[in-house]
């Protein structure tokens, strides 16, 4: 049976969610604390953010670096080469960049070699293993290149949220397969990882927007979006990526939570190629709070997104401008015991044959998380049509325990081929996937 806007269902009938078929593939994507990146390293506050006359503890280490005469400076940064080399790309232009940002402590030296300029550099770095403790909260879209992909299959890219040392979370990112059939394969990763290169700050409605590069022909797991701005410093967390259609032009747009260590905003992350991203932040106060996704498309002429704005309940969000969100209309709130404590979205609506199709999450007894899903109407979303009354995904017993425990999660998942592909956290520490037939799900749901 499936449920379509007219279709009427008694409402204290409630469908077995048994027969929506979900099936869990045997597939984990668990964390690497080998894969490194090379970041800035700041023993205290650099020469350039105090007066031209302070003596830093920064300024000592160039000092002692640019002590070392020439040969001994060339043996310590040839060591530092052989013992970091195949870790990491253009080591030694890495070093030699962190060097120009380090200009203002060579101000006192009347002439330096590039030797001393790139191990300077090599003592203003680290390494960071940026998914040492948890790859969780993932989101999928179609891949930008379906070139040489099987007939009936779908290249995708899932965007991961990877935490690592003081919690800080970065965006990184694999690549897989889909078949007609629903079987799903993930690439493995690179065990090289690169932040990219910030080419443009400058400040936008609400604060600094950025634009960064990642170089061509890197593998797409290596690349890892670090926090760059103040609003981001500890963290990007929980991206939820669209592919929108703008007659006819495809762009991915994902909307994510910078957090600061103390405050959070939305922001939207914008790429055509998953090679050049814009990161700007969101104005508004609907964006004030965390959790917004995307519709992928207009509608009726105007962007819309899915966002909470009370720490509870569901609001539809229209605007004239991407950039700014006000406003708002409740549309779902707590019905069920799964969700008694709040409700909130699990990526962009799909679009289905009958209507859209809104995974959710709910928070239950002893904060336990748990999937669901809606359907909203496909002219008038505001209007919903039918929804699930027990969880569609909810922890069994082996999904339990992590760093996060009781919690399954997922920030977006894609149609192919009639199935609903559903990537999913378990604690906040792995990620897993299931799939479910669009139809049978729909079947499954209460009418509203």
């Amino acid at each position: 049976m499936s449920l379509h806007p007219s279709a009427s269902l008694p409402q204290n009938e409630t469908p077995s969610l048994q027969s929506a078929g979900l099936v869990r593939q045997e597939l984990l994507l668990r964390p690497d604390p080998a894969r490194v990146v090379v970041r800035p390293f700041r023993p205290t506050t650099e020469p350039r953010d105090l007066n031209p006359t302070d003596k830093t503890r920064a300024n000592h280490i160039v000092d002692r670096v640019l002590g070392l005469d020439p040969a001994a400076a060339k043996h310590q940064l040839l060591d530092v080469v052989e013992h970091f080399e195949g870790r990491h790309r253009d080591l030694l232009h890495t070093f030699e960049a962190r060097a120009d940002e380090m200009e203002d402590a060579f101000e006192a030296h009347a002439s330096f070699s590039k030797v001393q300029r790139q191990l300077v550099g090599a003592y203003f770095m680290h390494e960071y293993s940026f998914e040492a403790a948890a790859l969780f909260n993932p989101s999928i879209v179609e891949h930008p290149d379906q070139t040489g992909v099987p007939e009936g299959a779908c290249r995708f890219v899932l965007s991961v949220r990877a935490v690592g040392e003081g919690h800080i979370s970065s965006l990184t990112f694999r690549t897989g397969i889909v078949t007609e059939d629903g079987q799903i394969s993930v690439d493995r990763a690179s065990h090289l990882a690169t932040i990219p290169r910030v080419k443009e700050r400058s400040i936008g409605c609400d604060g600094e927007c950025v634009a960064l590069e990642f170089a061509p022909g890197y593998d797409i797991s290596e690349r890892v979006i670090f926090p760059v701005t103040l609003a981001q410093s500890n963290g990007i967390e929980d991206a939820r990526f669209v592919a929108f259609d703008d007659a006819g032009v495809r762009t991915y747009y994902a909307t994510y939570t910078a957090y600061s260590g103390r405050a959070i905003r939305s922001e939207l992350l914008e790429t055509k190629d998953f090679l050049s991203f814009r990161m700007s932040p969101l104005a508004g106060a609907a964006a004030r709070n965390k959790g917004m996704a995307l519709f992928p498309h207009r509608i009726g002429g105007r962007y819309a997104m899915i966002g909470r704005q009370d720490n509870e309940n569901l609001y539809l969000i229209f605007s004239d401008d991407l950039m700014v969100w006000e406003g708002g209309v409740a549309i779902l709130t707590p019905r069920f015991p799964w969700e008694f404590v709040q409700i909130g979205n699990c990526g962009s609506p799909i679009a289905v044959d009958q209507g859209w199709l809104l995974l959710t999450h709910g928070v239950g007894p002893v904060r336990k998380y748990s999937i669901g899903a809606v359907l909203l109407d496909k002219d008038d979303p505001s209007r919903v049509i039918g929804r699930l009354r027990e969880p569609l995904v909810k922890p069994d017993p082996s999904e339990r325990e992590g760093y996060v425990p009781n919690v399954v999660y997922t920030c977006g998942a894609m149609a192919h081929h009639g199935r609903i592909i559903l990537p999913y956290a378990v604690s906040d520490t792995f990620c897993s996937f299931a799939t479910i037939g669009v139809d049978e799900l729909i079947a499954s749901m209460q009418a509203c």
